[in-house]
């Protein structure tokens, strides 16, 4: 009876799967509810995505730019949305100065 050799096997390797999960995405969801007598004491929404970070960021899931804490020797960058607020603080400011310094121009000249 002479050896046969065994079919070849076409199976996916942890490294073809992993680069195929990286490179698609995965998402998993999953809620985490605590009841008692029938009433929710506690929800807990679970959402997780793993792809790579080239996938997130084609995607638009690119926050990780902007948190402080996982991109801590990096300076932030700016964006436009914020400039526009600053300087709409500053506008205002500048309003209430010159409201509250207009009772006291007032006041010196009735003292007068």
């Amino acid at each position: 009876m002479p050896f046969e050799s065994p079919p070849p096997h076409r199976g996916t390797g942890l490294v073809d799967v992993l680069d195929r999960v990286l490179d698609k995405g995965l998402v998993v969801a999953g809620d985490i509810r605590v009841s008692l007598a029938e009433v929710e004491l506690l929800t807990i929404r679970i959402r997780l995505l793993i792809c790579s970070l080239d996938k997130a960021q084609e995607i638009g899931l690119d926050w990780w730019k902007y948190d402080r804490d996982l991109s801590p020797g990096r300076p932030r960058a700016a964006l436009p949305e914020h400039d526009e607020l600053r300087a709409q603080i500053r506008e205002l400011e500048r309003r209430i100065e010159d409201l509250s310094a207009t009772p006291r121009r007032r006041r010196r000249k009735a003292v007068r």
